[in-house]
């Protein structure tokens, strides 16, 4: 069996890659069942030692070690499964790129903190591995653009691209202390809030052409009650009506301005996804005429 190849039988040239040719064999000839599974096992725990030293070819790049094997093991699992001995090849030669490729679409898919398109991630490791390489020659200034470019045989803008997802593979927290800040601020701390003046300034430009139009003493009121700061009983003194007349009046032209314009605003907001509406489909109509006249 595997283990008492692992023990004392020939092996390759090393020391974690056992002689399982025989193992491989038997398993492709017996039938989907216990036994042919339990000798999959054997395999695998036989070339486990090639996994976990695969595995740390990928450590400190922010993932822990157990999970870079575990990621490892698994890679290793899918090549024992899907390996064809009759194919002549050595199971290392498939095994490696299959554990490797394994380790790289986790990192791919569950280590990046916000999603970039695989081209980029692709540009990413290009220019990293580029930059690293040039650093030994070029000394502390670092590699220039223009000579990360030549040497990776990419145009300025993909090398700009890959520098820039150099910083988006992991994220910061808004907590984090700025650098250099000695009073423990933070990027939370540097973020807006909405302001609701933007709002104010929308209503009264839309208010105002409406307040020149009203009557002469429902504007002169307006004007007293919220431009002069008066209060009620001030303005019925200086108009000669009582105070719950002018409560009324005040009321009552306010609620009216307010309907008007939210109903200008619902025009405006219908006009406008017409609009949209129209133009995306002309947009597809002429997308369609174009693929017409292509065919």
């Amino acid at each position: 069996m595997v283990s008492s190849v692992v023990s004392g039988g020939a092996r390759h040239s090393h020391d974690d890659a056992p002689d399982t040719a025989a193992e491989f064999r038997r398993i492709a000839s017996l039938p989907e069942g216990r036994e042919k599974e339990e000798l999959r096992q054997e395999v695998v725990r036989a070339w486990m030692p090639m996994a976990e030293r695969l595995a740390l070819r990928f450590r400190n790049r922010g993932e822990s070690l157990e999970d870079l094997r575990q990621v490892a093991a698994l890679g290793l699992v899918k090549a024992v499964g899907r390996f064809d001995p009759g194919r002549g090849c050595a199971f290392e030669s498939f095994a490696v790129p299959t554990i490797v490729g394994e380790v790289k679409r986790h990192f791919r898919d569950h280590m990046w903190g916000v999603h970039v398109p695989r081209r980029v991630q692709e540009l990413r490791n290009r220019v990293r591995s580029a930059r690293r390489e040039l650093a030994l020659v070029s000394g502390e200034r670092g590699p220039s653009v223009g000579e990360i470019a030549e040497f990776c045989g990419l145009s300025e803008e993909d090398v700009l691209v890959g520098l820039e997802a150099l910083e988006s593979f992991s994220t910061l927290s808004l907590d984090a202390e700025l650098p250099g800040s000695d009073d423990g601020y933070s990027l939370v701390d540097t973020l807006g809030c909405g302001e609701p003046g933007f709002d104010r300034v929308v209503y009264r430009e839309s208010v105002a052409p409406r307040l020149r139009r009203l009557p002469e003493r429902e504007r002169r009121i307006l004007y007293l009650r919220f431009f002069c700061d008066m209060t009620q009983t001030k303005i019925a003194d200086r108009l000669g009506i009582s105070q719950m007349h002018v409560s009324r009046l005040i009321s009552r032209t306010c609620e009216r301005l307010q309907r008007e314009v939210d109903a200008d605003l619902a025009r405006e907001d219908s006009q406008d996804s017409q609009d949209s509406q129209a133009g995306q489909a002309g947009a597809e109509r002429e997308h369609h005429s174009s693929r017409l006249a292509a065919a």
